[in-house]
Parts: structure tokens; sequence; C-alpha cells
């Protein structure tokens, strides 16, 4: 057996093995939105197997501090955007629909699902380690782009706490700082985050694993993230249809007016 396959086969039990006593947490606490939390730190479990099975190349520590920054802010924060607030609303949709028999479909739905996503996207990361190619110019290309993508998450996440935060009418839409330039800047650094990460990848010729940014990518515009999101918030948020028509989707751009805070 290949190490490559060696790993990919450690890492898939430990997911496994995570995901189904997050699962199990989750029906002692009737709350399913703990598997957002676990986000992140699904991805540094996955550094760490590899880490600890594969032995990792030069690019092992680079890899893993990047992989530890990204996944114990984004934890943090989400624990303590959620603190407090109960179980998702996405979560008690699915909770309301499926009655009694959630507590079963929640593991393949929520669970096995996220655990599977992780084990895939988590290909470049894998492949980064595990390379013997020396540390070249590309590596600090893509440190550069994931670090731009980090920033841009942090500081739009932490714009959008503070906004919350200050009070105000309800129905307002956070249109100053990043958010004036895009409508979901977190959303977008995070994908120039995962793009940085795969060039790294391609530092250790596994420019092959290009599908893992372009499924954060697919996944951030069309399934979990902006699509989702989107008609939630003009249902809820009179003024966000004015934002919407001002203020791009995705790509940022220069702002073409100032104004005062309305997210």
């Amino acid at each position: 057996m290949s190490l490559s396959l060696f790993v990919s086969l450690a890492t898939a039990l430990a997911l496994g093995v995570a995901v189904i006593a997050l699962w199990l947490l989750s029906l002692r606490l009737r709350d399913a939105s703990i598997a957002d939390v676990f986000w992140g730190p699904s991805f540094a479990l996955v550094v760490a197997v590899a880490l600890a099975v594969g032995g990792g190349g030069p690019r092992g520590p680079f890899v893993a501090v990047m992989v530890g920054l990204w996944a114990a802010r984004l934890a943090l924060h989400i624990a303590v955007r959620r603190r407090g607030h109960g179980e998702d609303r996405r979560y008690a949709a699915m909770r309301r629909r499926d009655a009694d028999a959630f507590r079963w479909t929640s593991l393949p739905k929520v669970f096995l699902l996220q655990g599977g996503l992780a084990w895939v996207l988590g290909a470049p990361l894998v492949a980064a380690i595990l390379s013997p190619e020396p540390l070249g110019p590309l590596d600090l290309l893509g440190a550069v782009v994931w670090l731009a993508g980090f920033a841009c998450e942090a500081v739009a996440d932490e714009q959008l706490r503070r906004f919350r935060a200050s009070g105000g009418p309800s129905g307002r839409v956070l249109d100053t700082g990043l958010w004036a330039w895009t409508r979901h800047p977190n959303y977008f650094g995070e994908t120039v985050l995962w793009w940085g990460f795969w060039v790294v990848a391609c530092a250790a010729g596994a420019w092959w694993t290009v599908w893992s940014p372009c499924l954060v990518t697919f996944l951030l515009l069309r399934v979990s993230g902006v699509t989702l999101l989107e008609p939630d918030l003009v249902q809820r948020r009179p003024a966000y249809a004015a934002y919407a028509r001002a203020v791009p989707t995705f790509l940022p751009r220069p702002p073409r007016r100032t104004g005062e805070g309305r997210r």
C-alpha cells in the first residue's frame, strides 16, 4: 500500500470517528449546529493525522500553522456567535421536517456529509504535507494568497460582530467597511484562503487537487453560502434589497456610495 493511500485511509477513519462522536453529542444536546463549530477543526484533524502517519515533508509545519490558525479562529468565531442562540435555523428546520427521525437522519445529512467533505477538500493539504519537494517561491505566493483571504474573512467577521453588538433598529444592513465592497466579504475571504492552500499544493507538485478550491467556491456561491443566505436576508431585512442593488454579490469592487451601517 502506498503512503498516500495509507494516509488517506487514516484520515478517513479519524474523521469518521470524530463526526460520529460529535453526532452522539448533538443527540444529548439536541443541537446539530455544533457541526458548524467543528468545520475548521476537521481540517486540523486531517493535517494532524497526515503528519503523524505520513511523517510530513518540508511543508508539514508550514501547512500545519496555516490550517491551525484558520481552524482555531473560525471555530472560536462560530462558537461565540451561536452562544445562547440555540440551534441554527437550518438545522431547526430539518428537525421539524424530519420530526423524531432527525436523530438518525442527522448523522448522514449533517455529520457524515461534513466529514466526507473535509476528507475530499483536504486533499491539497495532505498532498502538500507528504511532498518531499523543497520550499520555493510558489509556497511564498500561496502563503500571501492565504493570508489575504484569512485577513479578509477575519476582518469581515469582526466588523459584522461589532455591528450586531451595537444594537439599533431591527432590519438594518451593514454596508460599511469590507461590506461596502461585497455583500459577502467573509465568504470571499474563505474562497481566497482555499486558493492559497492550493497554490502551496501546486508548489508540492499536486496541481491536480484543483477540485478542492473549485468545490469550495461552488459550495459558497451556490449551495451553503450565498444562495442559501440571500433570500433569507431579503425577507428579514427590508433594507437589504437596496443594498443588494448597490453592492456586488461576491467579487469586491470599490464602493459607489457611503452610508451608515444598515445587517
